[in-house]
């Protein structure tokens, strides 16, 4: 379980939103004007909650991968294994999740898709049942 070179500088301890994710996480927000863009790294193992993007209209959240190795979901569809050079496009009002592999850590850049009225909605955990079927 090596780390990961780093794209951009990886940020501190995800600590705002560590309550929506299990495992370890860290946040640099790149752009908070215009765009809100985030550089989100992951330990490994550590995976956000199922979640939803909600907008009235515009608004979801483009995922571009850079370092390390993980896993993106849709509710009801199976998980996707993410590597550098990924782009995941969720459009709003989608529940999923996404995090890092077992065995590796993962950095993907976060951009929040402009909208009108968009909010977060955190759901359940990504459960050690479900998330240990992931090859």
């Amino acid at each position: 379980m090596n780390e990961i070179e780093d794209l951009f500088p990886r940020g501190g301890e995800n600590a705002a939103y560590a309550k929506y994710f299990l495992g370890k996480s860290y946040l640099n927000m790149l752009s908070l004007e215009g765009v809100v863009i985030g550089n989100v790294t992951f330990e490994p193992g550590c995976r956000n909650n199922w979640h939803v993007h909600h907008s009235k209209s515009g608004g979801g959240q483009i995922l571009l991968c850079t370092s390390g190795y993980g896993w993106y979901q849709e509710w009801g569809k199976p998980a996707r294994k993410l590597a550098p050079g990924d782009v995941v496009n969720i459009p709003a009002g989608v529940k999923h999740w996404h995090g890092a592999a077992k065995d590796s850590w993962f950095a993907h850049v976060a951009v929040e898709v402009p909208g009108e009225d968009c909010s977060n909605e955190w759901l359940e955990i990504v459960d050690d049942e479900q998330y240990g079927k992931l090859a």
